[in-house]
């Protein structure tokens, strides 16, 4: 039991700073993607009021549902996520605080 406990830990330890740091990077960079993005479609919405461009709203709308269908691939990589679960676990809890705080 003394031998397994050091690896545990430093695991559980690695996993929260690890995620931390990446959730706080994640938050701030979401962030910033989000503010750009909404810049972009205000410029779109504008240019097609006032008649410059024409959006073809119905080609949109599949481009947007092709993009967020992506979760039927998430299997493929959780299961090696779900085998090491002790770190995985304090990644996640690392992740979660880090981008409470960013």
């Amino acid at each position: 039991m003394n031998e397994l406990l050091p690896p545990i830990i430093y695991q559980l330890g690695l996993g929260a700073l690890g995620g931390f740091i990446v959730g706080f990077a994640v938050k701030k960079a979401i962030k910033i993607l989000i503010s750009l993005a909404m810049i972009f479609f205000l410029i779109l919405i504008y240019l097609g009021f006032s008649g410059i461009i024409t959006i073809n709203f119905d080609k949109l709308m599949e481009a947007v549902k092709q993009a967020f269908g992506l979760g039927q691939e998430v299997s493929g990589w959780l299961i090696p996520i779900i085998s090491t679960l002790p770190l995985t676990g304090s990644f996640l809890v690392g992740f979660i605080l880090g981008f409470k705080v960013g």
